[in-house]
């Protein structure tokens, strides 16, 4: 396996079975807890050994015999936790591989990934969700976990056995980029899902209304490109939310981008239904007109909306409307991208650009920095029933080491992914990872 930046997780301090290692004089961060203060963790087995401003002293650590490491103030937080990954593996290894993907997850401060099921074969098969998992821990420097299919082949007519994908380790339901269109189907699955204690993930778009290439609007019309209305959101995610109430099941909208469909969902909270959202970096720190030059990096679905839109994103984000942030990574080669753009693919990558373009919040002030890491933390940990994406004594010890403050430039030429499809090519960010480790183990140490 190549690793980033040569880093070969052998005999480390720390991980399974090596020594004791301690991080001193870091700002530790921990959304679940609360916790922002100067100090620093020990790590023991690849667990969180002790952790707090208890440990700040390196003198003192270094005479029990810990080896300490200095991390110079940076901040240290959870790993991420990125709900919403295309790994394409298998069946399209040319775009990306499960190896290649934790690889690029490493590199962003990402220690967790979950997979959509949208693979070729589509993950709808126990079978499927086992072997993954099996390649995954021989080839994966990060946890993997993942979704399956609602319907098999995600063709949107045939339920999947929701009990035995459960059983073999799937962590929720949803046809990936398909919306479920059949209400009476996606009745049957929310009330079935419910009894496993899962959620359905929706596509929040009506997919006949919705087949443009970008945003329908003033910009669209103006490039001749063929546009899907902000419409199609709202229509879809207030079909949806009737579905949720009248079975009690859990229901989560994927990437939501519209005013609309987030003022429909924060009455659902309001009313107390079982709903959830999530939203992904290029919708809150982009709007559609990153496609003014035909620009088929930026096409992803659902569309870039307009800057009101985007400024609701932002709204909903700050009033706790949107549960989390996900990365939304969806790798793509060459021959998709660079093609007109009513015929490029829809996606960008993500995983590198998770961590700094999440911090823009912060440095625009529109969240605190403990609010925003939350996002990417701890709360897609909690909507999934993970224990990841926190910091406490005995847990699994995943973390990044990350300068929020240092300014780069994204180069989508010099990314770990195997493919380079990034909306962000080009923008100059605040903060990077500098180090990520999981189960105790360096996976990345920046160079």
């Amino acid at each position: 396996m190549r690793y980033p930046d040569g880093v070969v997780p052998a005999k480390t301090p720390g991980g399974r079975g090596g020594p004791p290692v301690a991080y001193v004089n870091a700002r530790l961060l921990d959304p679940a807890s609360a916790l922002d203060s100067a100090g620093g963790m020990v790590v023991r087995n690849g667990l969180v050994g002790d952790i707090g401003p208890h440990l700040a002293n390196a003198g003192a650590l270094a005479a029990t015999g810990i080896e300490t490491i200095d991390c110079g103030g940076l901040c240290l937080a959870p790993g991420l936790v990125d709900m919403r990954v295309q790994l394409r593996e298998p069946g399209e290894e040319h775009k990306e591989t499960i190896s290649t993907a934790s690889e690029a997850a490493a590199v962003g401060g990402v220690t967790t990934m979950v997979a959509l099921p949208n693979t070729r074969p589509a993950i709808d098969d126990a079978a499927l969700v086992e072997s993954v998992a099996r390649l995954a821990r021989e080839t994966s420097l990060v946890r993997v976990h993942t979704y399956a299919a609602v319907t098999r082949g995600l063709h949107g007519k045939e339920m999947t056995e929701f009990g035995l994908l459960a059983a073999a380790g799937a962590l929720g339901f949803t046809d990936a980029t398909h919306a479920i269109a059949d209400p009476q189907l996606l009745r049957r699955a929310l009330s079935y899902a419910r009894t496993f204690g899962k959620a359905i993930i929706q596509h929040p778009e009506e997919p006949i209304l919705s087949r443009g290439a970008m945003n329908e609007g003033e910009l669209s019309t103006r490039l001749g490109i063929p546009g899907s209305p902000a419409a199609a959101e709202i229509i879809q995610i207030e079909r949806d939310i009737r579905l949720a109430e009248l079975t009690g099941g859990r229901l989560h909208f994927a990437h939501v981008t519209t005013a609309e469909g987030l003022d429909a969902i924060r009455n659902a909270k309001r009313r107390g239904l079982n709903v959830t959202c999530d939203t992904a970096p290029h919708y809150f720190a982009l709007n559609e007109l990153a496609l003014s030059d035909y620009r088929t990096f930026a096409k992803v679905s659902p569309p870039l909306r307009s800057e009101s839109d985007r400024r609701a994103v932002v709204a909903a984000l700050q009033d706790g409307t949107i549960d989390a942030i996900a990365s939304d990574h969806s790798p793509h080669d060459q021959d998709s991208k660079r093609l007109p753009l009513a015929q490029a693919a829809f996606g960008t990558v993500g995983l590198e650009s998770l961590l700094p373009v999440t911090l823009e919040l912060v440095h625009n002030k529109q969240l605190g920095l403990l609010d925003a890491l939350g996002k990417v933390t701890r709360a897609p940990a909690d909507l999934l029933g993970l224990k990841e994406g926190r910091l406490a004594k005995g847990l699994a010890a995943d973390f990044v080491l990350f300068d929020p403050d240092m300014p780069w430039k994204i180069d989508a030429k010099k990314l770990q992914s195997k493919s380079k499809n990034s909306a962000f090519d080009g923008r100059l960010v605040q903060g990077r990872a500098l180090r990520t480790v999981a189960a105790g183990i360096p996976i990345f140490l920046a160079s």
